[in-house]
């Protein structure tokens, strides 16, 4: 494993961290697992290097927390939380009908005692990174929203701050992060992959240029695409949020189909490198410098062995990297 610096702080996280959407809720067809799966599966992730843990308070309506905090007892000066507030699940509890956002509430006494809740189901006395789950632009441009975040800086109870922008991909988040870096330093959290690079087109370059904070990047592969798993004749659970892509032709083609012509062309990345495919994307998305960690979704240990060993595999060149965005500007040559 290899770590990079928090930015504005000496926290070092690894390169590969761990997201744990995966593990602490059932939204979106993930597939239930057990208290004692969970744990297990983050024990061996911090065996094989990660730091980075990335949960929220409402996964699972608190669970994510109080999972890694039993996975890990005892590691807590070893590891680096970020955690997220923002939707009412107290108010609101359990899975949506339709999957469908829980309301958010941004007010400081909302936000103060959710991060209360949060201390003390992680069993800490601070979170390092505080992120807005999924705000809209009006959220980051609340100001109250953010003296309460730096009041809360202040007492030693967060030590950063960011916005998890989604839930998914939008070009609306452009302007959101946007926004979040330049009026608010703030660290924003996005969707970005090899077939997926709109977001970061326009993100990136404006966090390198402001210097002073990271960027996390989540489903590095696609939803599974650029694991080299799928094939023309994939299907998924009605429940799972992939199976909304696949509704009809038209968007079968576009997603899975279309998918699969451009994992075709990234051939190049693998082969004698020794890189998997799905080591390739993730070392596509740690090329960029201002990223602070890639969140790949782990839901077994075959997955956590590669993803994991994914920053020790060879860097892509600056030849291999030119080809990429050559293919993605053209769309890999499929219309659009």
């Amino acid at each position: 494993m290899k770590y990079r610096t928090l930015q504005g702080t000496d926290l070092k996280i690894s390169e590969v961290g761990f997201g744990l959407w995966t593990i602490g809720t059932t939204m979106w067809g993930v597939p239930a697992h057990d208290y004692a799966t969970g744990v297990n599966l983050l024990r061996r992730a911090f065996d094989r290097g990660i730091n980075f843990f990335d949960t929220a308070d409402v996964y699972g309506d608190g669970k994510g927390e109080t999972l890694l905090a039993q996975a890990l007892a005892g590691r807590r000066d070893e590891i680096v939380i970020a955690t997220k507030f923002g939707y009412d699940f107290y108010n609101h509890p359990g899975v949506q009908p339709g999957q469908r956002e829980r309301p958010h509430n941004w007010t400081p006494s909302f936000i103060r005692s959710a991060c209360e809740n949060s201390l003390r189901r992680l069993q800490t006395d601070r979170i390092d990174l505080y992120q807005l789950h999924n705000p809209r632009l009006d959220a980051i441009r609340n100001d109250a929203i953010f003296a309460t975040l730096d009041a809360l800086k202040q007492e030693g109870k967060i030590l950063t701050y960011g916005t998890a922008l989604g839930p998914a991909l939008d070009a609306r988040q452009i302007d959101e992060a946007i926004a979040a870096i330049t009026e608010r330093h703030a660290y924003p959290q996005i969707i970005y992959n090899l077939l997926e690079p709109m977001l970061g087109e326009k993100i990136l370059p404006v966090a390198r240029a402001a210097g002073d904070v990271n960027v996390f990047v989540r489903v590095p592969h696609s939803s599974g695409l650029l694991e080299g798993a799928f094939d023309e004749k994939t299907s998924f659970d009605k429940n799972d949020h992939r199976s909304f892509r696949l509704t009809n032709d038209e968007r079968r083609k576009a997603w899975l189909l279309d998918g699969l012509k451009k994992i075709e062309q990234l051939a190049f990345l693998t082969g004698p490198t020794g890189r998997t495919l799905g080591q390739a994307a993730i070392q596509f998305i740690l090329a960029e410098p201002c990223v602070g960690s890639v969140l790949p979704n782990i839901y077994n240990d075959r997955q956590l062995a590669e993803f994991a060993a994914a920053p020790d595999m060879p860097r892509l060149t600056a030849g291999e990297l030119a080809r990429v965005a050559a293919l993605q500007a053209h769309n890999f040559g499929i219309a659009a």
